[in-house]
């Protein structure tokens, strides 16, 4: 078949085709009365709610019948939960399940170009999913594609969640490349090295200058032959990298999977702690103390697990899951902010929600885990244009079959996306 065969012959039979491309659901209706069974706001549920839209802002939220239908297509979406877009806090566009391919070989063997297509399916993946919103933390090794991703999306070039980046990351020298190469062998870097009070300096100010909308750093890592991860930066490096981004308005997160890994990154000023395995009471109080967020990528490592043999349901849980599960309850009993976010790239784009699953299974209730997939993450992100269900906020939502407020499995059921105003699952 040639492209004369299926190409239409008429704009009329053009723009039908533009239309119904996925992601491009528009209508010349700009204006919405979206009527689910429930409303989850951000922060509670309301029975018998509406929501109206109108251009890409939220006009109204209330009870169905204090909300005017003058104007709008009416959206019946009987059965349904209508709630925030959701926000996923930890995720890498760029990569992909490292059972597919090792996170070494993305970074040596695949060509940028390569990945950049990828990571431009995984972005619709992860809005149709109905992430609405997506904190990138790091290209891992695709430089700053990460930008021209974003870009893309805010063009409308293609179909995506607003993306909050960090271009490269920052290591310390020596302590993440891909392992296992002579020492004579300078390999290509996941992240940018960076050490010392100038280089620090240029470092943060030169990914803010290419796009970055945070820093992230690693403030631990497993380092050389012993392969232990001990901690990185020092606390003054770290105090340095944060003062640095802040006087741009930027935050600072922290890779941190170690207790004293974290406590340099919480006492340096980083606003997020990103996995943080091996935590201890006291650094969780700590953490509760100086405001610092944890975002704990449960779903990375029970992926992970799988990837090495566990097989899951069939057999106990590994050691790492057993302990993550202690640290992880230590945690919530401190009082420490729970952001959610998968790490999304070890496992599948557009199963992001599988995080939220383990956060219930650990512990959570499904109810609070909605609050951090959205209104909290919003907030620990500097959101403060979405999150909620309020007039004024951007009219980012997701519909989805039952009450996930119940039954955290039904975010998995999702009948209807919408970014900005616009249908992109409908």
């Amino acid at each position: 078949m040639t492209l004369d065969n299926v190409w239409p012959k008429s704009w009329l039979g053009l723009w039908i085709i533009l239309f119904l491309l996925p992601g491009t659901s528009r209508s010349l209706a700009q204006t919405y009365l979206l009527k689910p069974d429930r409303i989850f706001d951000g922060e509670t549920t309301h029975e018998g709610w509406a929501v109206r839209v109108k251009g890409d802002k939220i006009e109204a939220v209330g009870a169905i019948a204090s909300i005017s239908t003058e104007g709008a297509e009416v959206v019946d979406l009987k059965g349904t939960t209508l709630l925030p877009g959701l926000i996923e806090g930890h995720s890498h566009l760029f990569l992909h399940p490292y059972n597919e391919t090792p996170w070494d070989d993305q970074v040596l063997k695949e060509a940028r170009s390569l990945r950049t297509a990828r990571a431009t399916v995984h972005a619709q993946k992860t809005l149709l999913a109905g992430f609405t919103t997506v904190r990138d933390l790091g290209t891992e090794g695709a430089e700053y594609d990460d930008v021209g991703l974003k870009q893309a999306i805010n063009q409308g070039i293609i179909p995506g969640p607003r993306m909050v980046i960090v271009t490269r990351a920052l290591i310390a020298t020596g302590s993440y490349a891909p392992k296992g190469f002579s020492p004579d062998i300078d390999v290509p870097q996941g992240a940018e090295e960076a050490d010392g009070h100038d280089a620090l300096i240029k470092a943060v100010r030169r990914q803010i200058g290419k796009g970055a909308d945070a820093i992230k750093i690693y403030a631990d890592y497993r380092w050389g032959l012993m392969a232990e991860a001990r901690p990185t930066f020092t606390i003054e490096e770290i105090k340095l990298m944060v003062d640095v981004a802040k006087s741009s308005g930027r935050a600072v997160v922290a890779h941190a999977s170690t207790a004293e890994g974290m406590r340099r990154a919480i006492l340096g000023g980083c606003e997020t702690i990103e996995h943080g395995d091996a935590g201890t009471p006291e650094v969780f109080t700590l953490m509760k103390q100086h405001g610092t967020a944890l975002c704990p990528t449960l779903a990375a490592g029970d992926a992970i697990s799988q990837y090495r043999g566990w097989k899951k349901g069939q057999e106990p849980e590994p050691e790492r899951l057993k302990q993550k599960r202690i640290t992880f309850k230590q945690a919530m009993d401190a009082g420490v902010t729970m952001a959610a976010g998968g790490d999304v790239g070890v496992f599948s784009h557009g199963d992001n929600a599988r995080e939220l699953d383990l956060m219930v299974d650990y512990g959570m209730k499904p109810l609070d885990v909605l609050r951090s997939a959205t209104s909290i993450n919003a907030d620990v992100f500097h959101l403060a244009d979405r999150g909620r269900l309020r007039t004024g906020l951007l009219a980012d939502l997701v519909a989805v079959e039952g009450d996930p407020t119940k039954t955290i499995t039904d975010l998995h059921r999702v009948r209807v996306v919408m970014k900005g105003g616009i249908f992109y699952k409908r």
